[in-house]
C-alpha cells in the first residue's frame, strides 16, 4: 500500500534571522512527529521555510504563526499544497540521476549498476532530496575530498553536521578506515547510521548526535587530520575555535553550505584561528572551501 500523500506549506523568506525565528514558533507549536520543518538558504540571500504535515493544518493557525514570527505582509504568501505520495517518489526517482565528483559517484538505488567499475558508489535513497550529492555544496566537499585524498591519507577523519551521511561514507570507503560523524538533528543521525549499513561502512562510521564539538567522542577520537563540515556559513564562523582547537598540526579542512559572497567573512574566521586557504571551489552560486591548519 502506498503512503498517505502529504500535506505542504511553504513559505519564501527574506533572510536567516527571519527564517529561524519561524522555523523556532513552528517547533514549539507543533509535536515531535506531527509536522516535518526544514530551512533552506537560497542564491541571493533569500530563505525558503517548510513544513510537511500528514494531516491537512488549520491555514489560519499557520498564517497567525507566520504573522507572529515574520509579519502580516509575509503571512499572506503562505502557499499550501498536497504533494502525492506516488507522483514524488516518481520524481524523485527521475531526478536523482548519479552525480560523479572525482572518484566518487553519489546514486540511488534504482542506479547501481551504472557506477563505472574504478568509481567509489555513495547509495543514498532518492526520497533523500538534500545531501545526496546533487546540492553544489554536497558536490564540491566530494570533490575538495578526492583532491585532498591523491595526496593525503588522513587517520583521524570528521564529518560534521554529516546529514545524509555522504560524505563520511566516502571519506570511509576511500580511506578504509574509521570516520566519526555528527549531526545536531536525531532523525538525520539515524538516516546516516542506515546509510552507513546500505554502503557497507557501518563498522567504519561512528554517528553521534551532538551540537558543535561538545560530545566527549570529540576528543576521544581527535585530534582530526581531517574533517569536513558542510553546514551553514554562520555555524561555520561560530564553530572556528572550537574547531581549531581540535585539529592536528597540518590538518586539512573542507567546509561548505555557504553562499559565494559569504566565502570571505568564513576564510577571514579560520584565518584567525590559523587556518589558511587552498583552494576554493565554487558551484552553483554555492562555495567549497579547502583549508590547512599551521599550527
Amino acid at each position: 500500500m502506498l503512503p498517505k500523500p502529504t500535506h505542504r506549506a511553504s513559505l519564501a523568506l527574506p533572510d536567516e534571522q527571519t527564517a529561524r525565528r519561524l522555523v523556532d514558533a513552528l517547533t514549539e507549536i507543533f509535536f515531535e512527529g506531527e509536522t516535518a520543518i526544514a530551512a533552506f538558504e537560497r542564491p541571493a540571500g533569500r530563505w525558503e521555510v517548510t513544513a510537511h504535515f500528514a494531516d491537512a493544518p488549520d491555514q489560519a493557525l499557520m498564517r497567525e504563526l507566520v504573522a507572529n514570527a515574520a509579519g502580516d505582509d509575509l503571512a499572506k504568501t503562505i502557499a499550501f499544497d498536497t504533494v502525492e505520495a506516488k507522483d514524488w517518489v516518481k520524481a524523485s526517482l527521475e531526478d536523482l540521476v548519479p552525480v560523479p565528483a572525482g572518484r566518487f559517484v553519489v546514486h540511488g538505488q534504482h542506479d547501481r549498476t551504472r557506477v563505472p567499475p574504478n568509481k567509489l558508489g555513495i547509495e543514498i535513497e532518492a526520497a533523500l532530496a538534500f545531501g545526496t550529492g546533487h546540492h553544489g555544496t554536497t558536490r564540491g566537499c566530494l570533490l575538495l575530498l578526492d583532491h585532498v585524498l591523491k595526496t593525503h591519507h588522513p587517520r583521524r577523519v570528521l564529518d560534521l553536521g554529516t546529514g545524509t551521511g555522504v560524505l563520511a561514507i566516502a571519506a570511509a570507503k576511500a580511506l578504509h578506515g574509521a570516520v566519526l560523524a555528527s549531526d545536531i538533528d536525531p532523525p538525520s543521525v539515524n538516516v546516516a547510521r542506515e546509510n552507513a549499513e546500505l554502503n557497507e561502512t557501518g563498522h567504519l562510521v561512528t554517528m553521534i548526535r551532538a551540537t558543535g564539538f561538545s560530545a566527549p567522542q570529540f576528543s576521544e577520537h581527535g585530534p582530526f587530520d581531517l574533517v569536513l563540515a558542510n553546514i551553514l556559513a554562520n555555524p561555520l564562523r561560530q564553530l572556528a575555535g572550537p574547531m581549531a582547537r581540535h585539529l592536528a598540526p597540518s590538518a586539512r579542512v573542507i567546509l561548505s553550505g555557504l553562499l559565494t559572497h559569504q566565502a570571505p567573512s568564513v576564510i577571514a574566521a579560520y584565518r584567525a584561528r590559523g587556518l589558511v586557504p587552498l583552494r576554493h571551489l565554487r558551484i552553483e552560486g554555492w562555495s567549497s572551501l579547502l583549508l590547512r591548519s599551521v599550527k
